[in-house]
């Protein structure tokens, strides 16, 4: 009789691990090749040497250093209000499809949030990410486009995936980044092209089911 009412609570005892382990775990999805795209050239008179890596946060912009008068300009998300940070960091890995493991103070401000996330299209992390020093901060690609030339991560770069997977190609691992609030004003005037439209010519995709879903786990 003992034994009859005891396997079911042995049953239940065995399954519960695994079903946590499968909420604090989630997929993330596909990994489709990205094609990179290259964003325009923009005159840039400055002293940084070439391969720096530049975050205007003011105008929502990130430059590639070509030369003493030429960068690559891309536009960027930011962080959003009290998430926001400046300094110069060196890119320590670049990671194609990276997982995402959300900090402690994430997951306590979104409960609902795994652990870990495999890398794919609905991780928020997007197709590449250059790693800043020790920090927590990435320059990252996302799949919610959206989003773009605001200022809305908690603290992360954002970028389109095709433009990030350019940047990869060409930022290496010990490049300086450079975070500004702005642009000195007498530098940002030798800027061309910071009117770029957000949006990227991407081949039309059937829409898929749980969008709000998607750009809730994609906007943190």
């Amino acid at each position: 009789m003992f034994r009859v009412l005891l396997t079911p609570l042995v049953i239940a005892l065995a399954i519960a691990p695994a079903a946590a382990k499968d909420k604090d775990k989630w997929s993330g999805g596909a990994r489709p090749k990205i094609a990179a795209k290259a964003p325009p050239v923009t005159t840039f008179k400055s002293k940084y040497a070439k391969g720096t890596v530049i975050v205007d946060t003011k105008r929502r912009r990130l430059l590639y250093v070509l030369s003493k008068t030429k960068a690559y300009i891309y536009p960027v998300s930011v962080g959003r209000q009290g998430f926001q940070w400046s300094g110069t960091q060196r890119i320590s890995a670049v990671k194609n499809w990276p997982t995402w493991r959300p900090p402690a103070e994430m997951r306590l401000r979104k409960p609902k949030l795994p652990i870990v996330m495999s890398g794919g299209v609905n991780n928020p992390l997007g197709a590449k990410a250059l790693y800043l020093g020790s920090t927590l901060y990435r320059i990252h690609g996302t799949s919610n486009t959206a989003g773009l030339g605001s200022a809305n991560s908690s603290g992360c770069i954002r970028m389109h995936n095709a433009h990030v997977t350019h940047l990869s190609r060409i930022a290496r691992v010990g490049n300086k980044v450079v975070v500004l609030k702005a642009l000195p004003k007498k530098l940002a005037k030798t800027l061309t092209g910071t009117n770029l439209p957000q949006k990227i010519a991407y081949a039309k995709k059937k829409k898929k089911k749980n969008l709000a879903w998607r750009r809730s786990i994609l906007s943190n």
